[in-house]
């Protein structure tokens, strides 16, 4: 019975409703494709935005997949967006035809994959350290509502809906897995899958009556909002969790290395250390200058602390004590008599040093610890 009005009001829209409404390009449609396909500018062109914020969050439907894809599927979206006859009338004789929408394999594996990569952008984005005395490793909790919210948005794109109530309570109901398996990666993917045959199976059906119109600003503010979160995670995760590998295979956090980057010999002498880099690649390689290059941007601070003590990089241990003392001691905030200006220059030079010397003291320390380690 509800099947039978749903198309009963289909067909009126058909008849009533196409008339006045103004319709979209297909050559529009190819034309924002090309130049903006890859953050979803074409589907918000055809009013399918929670499409279009997947193509954001995914570079282009899962790194240009979907945008490959929609190269023979615009056509259809744009008479879907049209409601053109041909279609609707193809539409209703699928509902006639099945009760629920049939199963799709590439509906179905692109609900996983956005659910998993999804998950994994917030896992990765919730800081490891404490961060001013917070743990925010609590928020863990809500890594089963962003994969729910993952199935739930591929799950209601285009003329298919469902309620997330129960895919969220099925990747709840395993998110306790996690205390047994141990591998964050095994424990996503097993909540994914829940959330996503438990969405299939229980919650997919037929969207027989219209979206609610929204106006373009509103719109662009719900997709800038959604954004500015996707954005927010990206940095959350870039700042306190992203790690670069040096040439000696120690990681080093991102924030720290872009700091020291600042004062390295490839940003303060950038014309030399790019004619190094040439040369280096001519003759030895990509890996070998990638890892020169790596080297160059002083991700540890190591190049720019000799500088800071008046030392070369040849210099022995004992001579960077030897020079740390000593600078420490004529540069110690004790000594400057002069206006607050001078004190707080002369904390910031003394900070610099004591900062410098920790830095090479690391260093010494882990050298040592290598050593030992293939002795």
């Amino acid at each position: 019975m509800e099947l039978q009005n749903g198309v009963q009001q289909l067909e009126k829209r058909n008849t009533s409703g196409s008339s006045r409404k103004r319709e979209k390009s297909i050559f529009w449609a190819y034309v924002l494709w090309t130049i903006g396909g890859f953050v979803g500018a074409h589907h918000v062109y055809l009013e399918r935005d929670a499409q279009a914020f997947i193509y954001f969050s995914t570079l282009g439907g899962y790194f240009g997949l979907g945008w490959l894809r929609d190269i023979y599927r615009i056509p259809s979206y744009v008479h879907d967006a049209n409601e053109r006859p041909s279609f609707v009338n193809d539409f209703k004789r699928k509902v006639r035809t099945n009760r629920k929408p049939p199963f799709s394999s590439v509906r179905f594996a692109t609900e996983n994959a956005i659910a998993y990569f999804w998950a994994e952008i917030f896992r990765n984005a919730i800081p490891e350290d404490e961060v001013f005395g917070i743990n925010f490793r609590h928020l863990l909790i809500l890594t089963p509502l962003v994969i729910a919210l993952g199935v739930w948005t591929v799950g209601n794109i285009g003329r298919e809906q469902g309620s997330i109530w129960i895919a969220l309570c099925s990747a709840y109901l395993l998110y306790p897995t996690l205390f047994y398996i141990g591998d964050d990666s095994t424990w996503i993917f097993l909540m994914v899958v829940a959330a996503s045959l438990s969405f299939d199976t229980f919650s997919k059906q037929w969207r027989l009556k219209p979206r609610k119109k929204r106006s373009f600003v509103r719109r662009i503010f719900c997709l800038g909002f959604a954004a500015a979160i996707y954005l927010s995670l990206i940095g959350s995760y870039l700042y306190f969790n992203a790690v670069i590998t040096d040439s000696e295979g120690e990681e080093i956090k991102l924030s720290e290395a872009v700091q020291h980057f600042l004062t390295s010999p490839i940003w303060l002498d950038l014309k030399a250390s790019l004619v190094a880099t040439w040369n280096q690649a001519i003759h030895q390689g990509f890996w070998a200058t990638w890892a020169q290059l790596i080297d160059l941007t002083d991700p540890r601070g190591e190049i720019n602390a000799y500088k800071v003590l008046g030392l070369s990089q040849t210099a022995t241990q004992t001579e960077v004590t030897s020079r740390w003392r000593a600078l420490s001691r004529d540069n110690h905030p004790d000594k400057i008599k002069g206006t607050e200006e001078e004190r707080r220059q002369a904390q910031e030079t003394f900070m610099e040093i004591q900062q410098a010397y920790e830095i090479l003291s690391k260093a010494k320390n882990r050298r040592q610890r290598r050593n030992r380690k293939f002795e």
